[in-house]
């Protein structure tokens, strides 16, 4: 409690009591101290708008918070400050009838003060400021009209400070529950942007906004992430995935996929021109947001079994929703092991999962011969020319692969051939062998 009353008071008082005392028998010198106190109470109440005064002008010299507040709403804050005074002096002398309405007073402020951003120790320093105040006014009321009182008044000062330091209290609850409030309203109101964002519902003049609540650039190239594999419930947090540390993620629930929004501009170095890169820039081309979304797709960990899809480039924050389909059409082309799969490294897969049905019956078309032969030759058919496509055609990088001679991956070619009436030379029957392939590999889940 801030010293408040002048020496010639305090020389009036002995020392504080060396510890508290169980139990006290309220004297008679209590009795005259509290009407005293009231006496000096109605007093003040005569005066509470030159105390109001005096209380706004110490916040606005000694508590910067408070200053914004009273430069845009001067009269607003007088006035919570009289109405206060009033409902606090008053239930010094009539506690019944006007604690409630101290108590209402004192929530309403303390849920003023958090919605309007003042922290809560200011808060808390202004009631003190005008609980010493309203204490130094009774004591200095009672030495100028009544000097034989004023050591009565040392029997009723831990009553007021403890009247004080319930208000602080009372401050304090209603401005973390508004706090708590405010928090969850504006989580709230970030998750419905990001989804409208990422649903390709936000409406173009609301993108400012959205930008700003959301700490994004309106403008610039994006990219989506798309999480499925790990579940993680909302309240815990983003998933397990790694990213590279400069990167600004914002991450979002939908259904069981977890989506992250990734504003590539922070990534572009300098020497990098700012207008490469937009939606259709391929990772491979050596241009900005295209070359730093295939470094962030190399430097990405996750847990085994999280399968990771990654969009192509877009531009700018209306263009989200677009690249949260890319996405999602990443992640269907991922093995259902796991993985991670950049849409621009993998557009054939990503053509075959567009459209299943399409990639369904090129399949059975290309490969459905060798359903006809014993499934443990078909199996080794289908994986000695996986090997040989993923080794560019290469029978000695695949006979490498598959532990055997290049000899035997040209004669199961061969016979692949045979049975399907397909000419691996032709590129046009290479093709669709290739998409064909993927098809099974991804649509037989």
């Amino acid at each position: 409690m801030p010293q408040v009353v002048r020496s010639r008071i305090r020389a009036l008082h002995g020392p504080p009591p060396a510890g508290p005392v169980p139990y006290r028998i309220r004297s008679l010198a209590d009795s005259e101290a509290v009407a005293v106190l009231h006496r000096a109470a109605r007093v003040l109440l005569e005066s509470l708008p030159e105390l109001a005064d005096r209380l706004v002008e110490a916040l606005r010299q000694q508590e910067p918070s408070y200053r914004a507040a009273l430069e845009t709403e001067p009269a607003q804050i007088w006035q919570e400050v009289h109405h206060s005074l009033r409902n606090n002096v008053a239930s010094l002398i009539q506690p019944r009838e006007f604690r409630d309405a101290a108590h209402r007073t004192s929530r309403w402020i303390g849920e003023s003060r958090a919605e309007q951003g003042i922290p809560l120790d200011a808060v808390l320093h202004a009631f003190r400021m005008g609980g010493a105040m309203v204490w130094q006014d009774l004591v200095d009321d009672t030495a100028r009209r009544h000097p034989e009182d004023t050591p009565l008044l040392v029997h009723i000062a831990a009553d007021v400070w403890n009247f004080v330091d319930e208000h602080c209290g009372v401050v304090a609850e209603a401005y973390r529950q508004a706090e708590r409030r405010l928090a969850w309203r504006r989580e709230n109101q970030q998750r419905l942007m990001t989804a409208a964002l990422l649903d390709g519902t936000a409406r173009i003049a609301d993108l400012p906004d959205a930008a700003a609540a959301l700490g994004l650039p309106v403008h610039g190239p994006y990219a989506v992430l798309a999480v499925d594999g790990v579940k993680t419930p909302h309240e815990a947090g983003p998933p397990p995935v790694s990213l590279p540390g400069r990167i600004p993620v914002l991450w979002h629930s939908a259904n069981d996929v977890e989506l992250a929004v990734l504003p590539l501009g922070a990534l572009i170095p300098e020497e990098c021109d700012p207008r490469d890169g937009e939606a259709g820039t391929t990772p491979g081309d050596g241009s900005g947001p295209g070359r730093e979304l295939a470094l962030l797709a190399a430097e990405l960990t996750a847990p085994p079994g999280t399968r990771v899809g990654i969009s192509s480039v877009v531009s700018g924050l209306a263009s989200v929703g677009d690249a949260r389909r890319l996405a999602e059409t990443a992640l269907k082309a991922c093995p259902a092991s796991g993985g991670t799969v950049l849409l621009d490294e993998h557009l054939p897969a990503a053509l075959v999962v567009t459209s299943p049905g399409l990639g369904t019956a090129l399949a059975d078309r290309v490969l459905g011969p060798l359903d006809r032969i014993d499934p443990a030759d078909r199996d080794v058919l289908i994986e000695t020319l996986t090997a040989w496509l993923d080794s560019d055609g290469s029978a000695q990088r695949a006979g490498t692969k598959l532990y055997c001679h290049r000899n035997t991956v040209l004669n199961r070619l061969r016979r692949f051939e045979q049975l399907t009436g397909r000419c691996l030379t032709r590129p046009s029957d290479a093709v669709e062998v290739s998409l064909a392939l993927t098809a099974r590999r991804l649509l037989a889940r």
